[in-house]
């Protein structure tokens, strides 16, 4: 797995160097048995599932907070926020650090798949589900081959208890 996150890391860093200009490029990930995918801006890096310190009085999705290079992170298992149920953990399980200035989120999802480039045109419209608030966090979806991907705006999945909870964390 340490091949794929290297591979990974350094399209992130080419993504924010501005390699690729004409297209959208997304981090796609598994959440249980489905697809989705983030702007590749939005992330730092991808690591290992690390050793995090539980934090009292916090919802279930929050793991805890974990130190990356002397920075202290909040990390939230984005299957239990999306209420997905996740795969058993394996190598495979990574953490997504995304950066959501002004704070770091680390997200655990059971795999990292590729970088995608995606034109604008690729992408469809969000579906409308009639009585789903929560479904401000879907940006689109992109159909690659025979399946779907669900893009993700994962600073609108945060709600505010979420947000205070990284604020004092940071």
């Amino acid at each position: 797995m340490s091949d794929d996150i290297t591979a990974v890391n350094n399209s992130i860093q080419q993504e924010h160097e501005g390699a690729h200009l004409s297209e959208e490029r997304f981090l796609e990930f598994s959440l249980g048995e489905e697809n989705y995918a983030i702007p590749l801006l939005k992330v730092k890096e991808v690591i290992a599932v690390p050793k995090t310190t539980p934090i009292p009085n916090t919802p279930a999705h929050f793991n805890g907070i974990m130190n990356l290079r002397g920075q202290v992170i909040s990390v939230m298992d984005l299957r239990k926020k999306l209420n997905i149920k996740p795969q058993e953990q394996s190598e495979e399980t990574a953490v997504i650090i995304l950066d959501l200035s002004p704070v770091f989120l680390g997200c655990v999802v059971d795999s990292v798949n590729k970088v995608l480039s995606i034109a604008k045109s690729q992408i469809s419209e969000p579906p409308e589900i009639e009585g789903h608030l929560k479904i401000k966090y879907i940006d689109g979806v992109y159909r690659a081959e025979s399946k779907m991907i669900v893009l993700l705006d994962i600073a609108k999945a945060l709600d505010i208890a979420d947000l205070e909870i990284l604020k004092k964390s940071a």
